[in-house]
């Protein structure tokens, strides 16, 4: 029997039994909450038009092609394919860009080479910065972002670089 069906269930039952017990308007609460789940969207709505929109523009313009091969030699240093170029760039940015990127050079290069690997690992291990900073920031009302942006890219590029390294790694161990 698989119980882990009954666990959402049993949550909601139990956080509810465990409002009307301390004498919650458990309904009311949800409905504040719901209200506003939607103003912060409302609020954050712009920002993440607006990122969308400049990242289909980039893919589209080719921009990020030619960006692509003036960084592949720095790139090759770090030990990350040039392939994954684009992705560098996208995954900041957007997460299902990104996801296209990836299953593109999968579909190019196939899921077991190393540049699909690669790909695959730098999925997991880095994150759409801009994205996530205009959603938490832009939801908290902070407007300067100070170091926290340059932080965040810089961790980005050290999992691009721990990506490669570690399929490598792993990958010249006989996987």
């Amino acid at each position: 029997m698989d119980y882990s069906a009954w666990l959402t269930p049993l949550l909601l039952a139990f956080t509810a039994i465990y409002g009307m017990g301390r004498r919650v308007n458990v309904y009311d609460r949800l409905s504040q909450g719901a209200k506003e789940g939607l103003e912060v969207l409302l609020g954050i709505l712009p920002n993440l038009v607006g990122l969308m929109t400049a990242v289909y523009m980039l893919r589209a313009s080719g921009l990020m092609d030619v960006l692509g091969g003036l960084l592949a030699p720095a790139l090759e240093k770090l030990g990350i394919p040039a392939e994954t170029a684009a992705l560098l760039f996208i995954r900041p940015i957007s997460g299902s860009g990104a996801l296209a990127i990836g299953s593109e050079l999968m579909a190019v290069h196939g899921p077991d080479s190393y540049v699909g690997r690669v790909a695959a690992v730098m999925l997991g291990s880095t994150e759409t910065t801009f994205y996530t900073v205009a959603v938490y920031f832009g939801a908290a009302g902070i407007k300067r972002t100070r170091y926290a942006i340059p932080a965040a890219l810089v961790a980005d590029l050290t999992g691009f670089a721990a990506a490669a390294f570690a399929v490598r790694l792993i990958c010249s161990g006989g996987a």
